[in-house]
């Protein structure tokens, strides 16, 4: 299965459950600062959610509650990167998202053979303080030229922004503030799904 041309991240089961009704095809639970009790709940919530639907969820950070709860994908960044236990990922055989923002951080992505490679923060992005600069068109051609895996543009996009980025080499885009801080979530999401129909192949 992979990733669709548009990729929501979230950070609670509610938020899975609402995406999934309106037909969201691949999807990232990242919920923050969970102690290991709560990341089970969450993550076994949000699994049962996407059961019997034709959805990619793919967990944040949590690397130990998606072995445990059998989850197929996880997204690791680079400060999870350098505590996770890679041997228990690889052995778990989940599928691997990396984030990177600079050269060296792709070497160190690679190494690992992930099964995708994000990019960010592509604009500029005021949901987390970032120490760096938007990369631009320019990079994300770059990074797609560099990888020989699905490229995934992060930062600051939004539905208008999306023929840019996708036109650059991404393969899939993800969408964070264009969503949950939207008037109308529910509608943007439509509006998401039917341009990511008109990319998928």
């Amino acid at each position: 299965m992979k990733l669709d041309p548009f990729y929501p991240i979230v950070e609670t089961p509610d938020w899975v459950e609402r995406l999934v009704k309106l037909g969201v095809r691949t999807l990232q639970l990242r919920a923050k600062d969970l102690d290991d009790v709560q990341a089970l709940k969450v993550v076994s919530d949000s699994l049962k959610l996407c059961e019997g639907h034709d959805v990619q969820l793919i967990i944040n950070d949590y690397w130990g509650a998606a072995i445990d709860l059998g989850a197929d994908w996880l997204h690791l960044g680079q400060g999870d990167l350098a505590t996770a236990d890679m041997a228990a990922i690889k052995k778990a055989g989940l599928k691997l998202g990396l984030s990177t923002h600079d050269h060296a951080e792709l070497e160190t992505a690679l190494k690992h053979d992930p099964d995708y490679i994000a990019l960010g923060p592509v604009y500029h992005t005021t949901l987390k303080e970032m120490p760096w600069q938007p990369q631009g068109m320019d990079r994300v051609r770059e990074w797609k030229g560099l990888i020989n895996c699905p490229l995934v543009a992060i930062g600051g996009i939004t539905l208008e922004r999306a023929d840019e980025v996708w036109a650059a080499g991404a393969d899939s885009l993800s969408v964070v503030t264009d969503i949950v801080f939207n008037d109308n979530p529910d509608q943007r999401t439509t509006d998401w799904l039917n341009w990511a129909e008109t990319k998928r192949t």
